[in-house]
């Protein structure tokens, strides 16, 4: 499968959290991102965003229809999203809105295999990582890494 784990783009601060907006900065980096990813993206992708506003504005960006899930929410715990990813078939590709730490935490158990420390590794607000990944027989991971790119690297083109 092709996994794309973008985080959404800069959003206001303050409670309550899954009702925080984007900032106008926000919606500047959720559409330099979505315009690369519409370039990138095969026709027939899936788009899943977790409840937060913030998250499904920053999917909206990419105009297609997309599913909204609870188990994407920022109190996820990155534990739970590999039986999530069990259902995703071999040659799909899904596009994943959501939130710090649970992102990095996913992406260093794919890479690494295990959750030790619970260690994360870092996504900038409304950057993503684009991952190839294929389960192995021993119930583990190959990843590769496709892209990986922030907002930053595309405003300064």
């Amino acid at each position: 499968m092709d996994l794309i784990l973008w985080r959404h783009a800069e959003a206001e601060y303050g409670p309550p959290d899954l009702e925080r907006r984007l900032t106008d900065k926000g919606c500047k980096q959720a559409k330099q991102m979505a315009a690369w990813l519409n370039r990138h993206l095969p026709p027939n992708y899936q788009l899943w965003a977790s409840q937060a506003e913030r998250s499904r504005q920053t999917a909206s960006y990419l105009r297609k229809d997309y599913l909204s899930l609870s188990r994407l929410n920022p109190e996820t715990d990155a534990r739970t999203l590999p039986r999530l990813l069990e259902s995703i078939h071999n040659d799909e590709t899904v596009v994943i809105v959501g939130h710090q730490p649970w992102l990095g935490e996913l992406t260093a158990f794919l890479f690494n295999g295990d959750w030790s420390d619970k260690q994360y590794w870092s996504y900038k607000k409304g950057g993503f990582w684009w991952l190839q990944v294929k389960a192995t027989e021993e119930g583990g991971y190959n990843v590769k890494l496709k892209a990986a790119l922030t907002p930053s690297v595309l405003a300064a083109r």
